[in-house]
């Protein structure tokens, strides 16, 4: 379901990342494009005999609730796996799924919903694993200074978000709407292109953020602001970030699909066996950032149990999630569990990648 407002929004493929780029995580739907045929999957000890496959990989936006995804190209988990990955920022969850959908990027990475609302409209879309595990969003405040464990605590707040359907957007309606308030009548919401939400709070014209890192310790760190909500805490388990694509192209390049599944669940494994390593990658990743504040963002995430542990759905947070999008009408949201998910190739990699 997400980059600095100042950041250049680019592609850098895993060849490429030891070269610094920044990018802003806006950028229109990408178009065109074909997709690549299928590879044999080989052991890492024999990739230097096999070539390389260039993978297109749309994430909604840059930001370290996806460290699993940057961990695993920094330390090579895809070029074990004869991925060479271009990874691009879409400017958001519809985005990120429209790239998928128009063959603009093999797999992409957001709100695993909109594979559930595609299916319902006689669309396409599959999920294959999970990246982020929980609602990565917190309430950033520069007024309040207390933490607000009851949501019934918002009314008269006025609150900022990116606009539906993204997540953020989704998350704090759902829990106004738990707390028995009226989303148009109890509190005031604004909405900001993804990314740009803490700006207005700091500009004292909104109460609280609907943000996520490393935006929340830019401003906690930097700028004096509080983490005063955590929906991590307020939801529990929750498919916040899932990788899809689409299922013809999964049909005829499993071997593909199965070495993208084993480098995130490396990946996953690692993020949390070596967080000082994850931190230094996180670094790396967002290098116009006090390094203060992107290692407090990672340990605020992994503190909070967000980034995936392991790349295989869970079927509670997908419940949970399912649950959202039906209480906001974004879905029927009706679908069985393995109609949508496929988890196969997460499960066969959870069984065999061991660090």
């Amino acid at each position: 379901m997400s980059n600095e407002s100042d950041e250049v929004c680019g592609v850098r493929s895993e060849s490429e990342l030891e070269v610094s780029v920044t990018r802003r995580n806006f950028l229109g739907t990408l178009a065109g494009g074909v997709a690549v045929a299928g590879a044999p999957f080989v052991v890492a000890h024999r990739a230097y005999a096999q070539a390389m496959h260039t993978i297109r990989f749309s994430e909604a936006v840059h930001n370290l609730g996806y460290i699993d995804l940057y961990v695993a190209r920094a330390k090579g988990f895809f070029k074990e796996q004869n991925i060479d990955l271009q990874l691009s920022a879409a400017g958001g969850d519809t985005q990120a799924f429209a790239a998928v959908i128009s063959k603009s990027a093999e797999f992409g990475c957001g709100d695993s919903t909109l594979a559930q609302i595609s299916r319902e409209k006689g669309g396409t879309g599959v999920v294959l694993g999970e990246l982020v595990s929980r609602a990565h969003y917190f309430g950033v405040s520069k007024k309040i200074t207390k933490k607000i464990t009851d949501p019934k605590e918002f009314k008269g707040l006025t609150f900022v978000t990116s606009p539906p359907p993204n997540t953020n957007y989704n998350v704090l309606v759902l829990a106004l709407k738990k707390a028995g308030l009226d989303p148009n009548k109890d509190v005031k919401i604004l909405t900001v292109n993804p990314g740009t939400e803490i700006g207005p709070v700091l500009a004292g014209q909104a109460d609280i953020a609907v943000a996520y890192e490393p935006n929340v310790d830019t401003a906690v760190v930097g700028q004096g602001a509080h983490a005063v909500f955590s929906w991590s805490d307020f939801m529990g388990p929750f498919h916040n970030t899932g990788m899809y694509a689409l299922p013809e192209y999964v049909k005829a390049n499993p071997q593909i699909v199965q070495a993208m599944a084993n480098a995130l669940q490396k990946a996953a494994l690692y993020t949390y066996k070596f967080p000082t390593e994850a931190k230094a990658v996180a670094r790396k990743e967002f290098p116009d950032l006090d390094p203060k504040v992107v290692d407090a963002a990672v340990q605020r995430q992994l503190d909070n149990g967000i980034p995936a542990k392991t790349f295989v759905v869970s079927k509670a947070g997908w419940e949970n999630v399912m649950k959202v999008g039906a209480s906001l009408g974004n879905c029927k949201c009706e679908s069985p569990f393995t109609d949508i998910v496929d988890n196969s190739f997460a499960e066969k990699a959870a069984a065999s990648i061991k660090l």
